[in-house]
């Protein structure tokens, strides 16, 4: 397997042809082992290294995989910071605020939420004055920004790459949700446009 990233497809984002059992095999090795040879992917799940390949070039071109990439260390890599930035939005500033956060490269990860913020943002720094700088100096500053709350990450206690429907244990669904809320998504968090 290639460790360069796969063209985004059109289908990114979008469901594709359901993935079946010989799929989610793949997707378990290839979490495991993302530079796996095409070879050694079809002896550990069990098919042909031909049909192997096509398998891995349709859910590449269904945009099930979305590429291939190192993981790292951040902190060895020399960030060894890492906040969470909670962000309230001004009413229709989403898709502005989308583009900025897209520009920006601090920014490891972003998600729209539900509850009390608008959006979460994982980002990187070198020391504390970096997390500092990019929260009041660059995100606080954003017209469409209403507030900001920043958490700096003391431990990453577990990181995944992904998980799949297998690895979801059953659980009973007569326990109570007990203190569980669920906050709904104000009108045009749902509507962004797509990446």
């Amino acid at each position: 397997m290639s460790s360069n990233d796969a063209e985004p497809s059109k289908h990114s984002g979008r469901s594709a042809a359901p993935v079946d059992e010989t799929a989610y095999r793949i997707l378990e090795v290839l979490r495991d082992n993302g530079r796996v040879s095409i070879a050694a992917l079809a002896d550990k799940v069990g098919i042909s290294r031909a049909n192997a390949y096509t398998r891995v070039e349709s859910l590449v071109h269904d945009g099930v995989i979305t590429g291939f990439s190192a993981r790292v260390d951040q902190a060895k890599a020399g960030l060894s910071i890492g906040a969470l930035v909670f962000v309230t939005v001004m009413p229709q500033a989403w898709a502005s605020f989308r583009e900025r956060v897209l520009e920006m490269p601090d920014v490891e990860w972003c998600a729209i939420t539900t509850g009390e913020h608008d959006a979460m943002l994982l980002i990187r720094a070198v020391d504390v004055s970096g997390v500092h700088e990019f929260s009041t100096g660059v995100i606080a500053q954003l017209p469409e920004v209403r507030t900001v709350v920043s958490v700096v990450v003391l431990d990453e206690v577990i990181r995944r790459p992904y998980l799949l429907p297998g690895d979801l244990p059953e659980r009973s669904t007569e326990t109570p949700l007990g203190m569980t809320r669920w906050t709904p998504a104000s009108p045009g968090r749902d509507m962004l446009p797509p990446r």
